[in-house]
């Protein structure tokens, strides 16, 4: 019989895009079958107000922290929270620099984004991880025409990672939570320029992310319809009727990962332009 898959949640701070974490997270994630990563990802994190931030999803979601950031004083900061929070923190360049300035007999330029080439396409990529950080969960609903994609569905569809996945190959991607009853931003409804994409998963999965979700934060208050599969049910009926009412299409990502979510959304939106 099957060991039944845990989640954990992995958080990816990083100063630049965050790729070079993301490879890093999930080629050590990729060792443990029986545990998959709920990625968080913080890409163009540069101040301490933006570390202040990210530190209360932390605090919401508890898990693994690993973090690209050359800047010494923010690096401490997170140091200092993630001990704070009794979380494990890793800087994922510190060790290879280390080395790097052993062997050279030079320290490190401390130089932001570094790795990469500052050519047209790296500043559409940061664009659109600026706007899809802007337009997260909702955010700034009133300019839906300004993204080339929209993802919309209920809680623990994984929205956000794949919109920042988007984000990081210069796709300007908002996300907009469904929530029971609430009807959608007028905004949404009359956008005519992204692709509009509606994004389900089976209820058993959504329940078990859910639960996943609120351990290590039990202090938290959690209606019992949040993880009861049948109330589940009912989310997604509705988020299907609200996408076959509109004609949005629906992506179910329940056993793909965000690349392949990401991969099926943009071959989407090939088909529509």
């Amino acid at each position: 019989m099957n060991k039944p898959q845990s989640f954990f949640h992995l958080h990816l701070i990083s100063d630049a895009t965050g790729e070079t974490l993301l490879a890093a997270g999930r080629a050590a994630s990729a060792q443990y079958k029986d545990a998959r990563a709920i990625e968080h990802i913080y890409p163009l994190i540069r101040t301490e107000k933006q570390v202040a931030k990210v530190f209360e999803d932390i605090e919401e979601e508890p898990g693994i922290i690993l973090y690209t950031v050359v800047d010494q004083k923010l690096a401490r900061s997170i140091d200092e929270r993630c001990a704070a929070m009794g979380l494990p923190c890793v800087s994922v360049l510190e060790p290879v620099l280390a080395v790097f300035q052993s062997y050279l007999g030079t320290p490190a330029g401390r130089r932001v984004g570094a790795q990469h080439v500052l050519d047209a396409e790296y500043f559409r990529r940061i664009d659109a991880l600026n706007f899809t950080m802007e337009h997260d969960d909702g955010q700034l609903p009133t300019n839906m025409d300004d993204a080339d994609i929209v993802l919309i569905g209920i809680s623990r569809t994984s929205k956000t990672p794949t919109s920042i996945y988007l984000a990081n190959r210069g796709i300007k991607t908002a996300n907009i939570p469904i929530v029971l009853g609430v009807p959608l931003p007028e905004s949404l409804i009359a956008a005519k320029t992204p692709l509009i994409v509606g994004l389900v998963a089976t209820a058993e999965r959504i329940s078990h992310v859910r639960q996943n979700r609120i351990l290590g934060n039990t202090s938290a208050y959690v209606p019992t319809d949040y993880i009861d599969r049948a109330a589940i049910n009912e989310e997604l009926a509705y988020a299907r009727q609200l996408c076959t009412r509109h004609g949005w299409p629906m992506i179910d990502v329940s056993r793909r990962s965000i690349e392949e979510t990401a991969a099926a959304i943009v071959a989407l939106r090939g088909k529509n332009r």
